[in-house]
C-alpha cells in the first residue's frame, strides 16, 4: 500500500495534540475530588512531571524544520509498518529518559529526538501494518487520553480517566 511521505507539518500536528492532551489531562486530574486519589499520590510530582514534558515538546516543536526529508520518509515507513501503541512505547520512554534527566545522548532537537525513535524501532519486529496512512497513525501513537499513562502508576489511585 502506498502512503503519502510524513511532513514537516504532520510531524509538528503530533507534537502539538500532544503537549494539548498532556495539558488536558492536568485539568481533568485537577477536576477529580480529592477522594479519587491514592494516599501516596503527589500531586506536585506528577504536574511537574507533565509540565516538563509540555516543555520539551515546545522544544522539539521550535526545531521541527530543521527535520531532514530522509528522516521523513524513514518516520513514514515507521509509521505504516508497526502498531501505533508499540511506537507509543518507544516514544513514552524517550520522553522519560529526557524528562527525568537520565539519558545520555542530547535528544533536545526534533532530529535528534526522531532519529533516535527511528534507531530505536529498526531493532523491533515488523507488525502487522496499520492498514491507514502514515498521517492517520502517527495520531495514535499516544492515546487522547492519560497520554503519559500517569493513571496507571500504582501511587495515582485514581484509574483511567474517561471522556465526559
Amino acid at each position: 500500500m502506498l502512503t503519502a511521505t510524513l511532513t514537516l507539518e504532520d510531524v509538528q500536528e503530533f507534537l502539538k495534540r500532544l503537549t494539548a492532551t498532556i495539558e488536558l489531562d492536568q485539568l481533568n486530574v485537577d477536576a477529580m475530588p480529592p477522594e479519587h486519589f491514592a494516599t501516596a499520590y503527589n500531586d506536585s510530582m506528577w504536574r511537574t512531571w507533565r509540565h516538563d514534558h509540555r516543555a520539551y515538546i515546545e522544544k522539539l516543536l521550535l526545531t521541527t524544520d530543521a527535520m531532514p526529508p530522509v528522516m521523513l520518509w524513514q518516520l513514514t515507513g515507521i509509521a505504516i509498518a508497526y502498531e501505533p501503541a508499540r511506537v507509543g512505547n518507544i516514544v513514552l520512554e524517550l520522553f522519560a529518559e529526557v524528562v527525568s534527566g537520565s539519558c545520555a545522548e542530547d535528544l533536545g532537537t526534533a532530529d535528534r529526538f526522531f532519529g533516535r525513535l527511528i534507531q530505536e524501532m529498526s531493532g523491533q519486529r515488523k507488525g502487522n501494518s496499520c492498514h491507514g496512512s502514515a498521517q492517520a497513525s502517527i495520531l495514535r501513537w499516544l492515546p487522547e487520553l492519560d497520554p503519559l499513562r500517569i493513571a496507571r502508576d500504582p501511587e495515582c489511585g485514581y484509574g483511567p480517566l474517561r471522556v465526559r
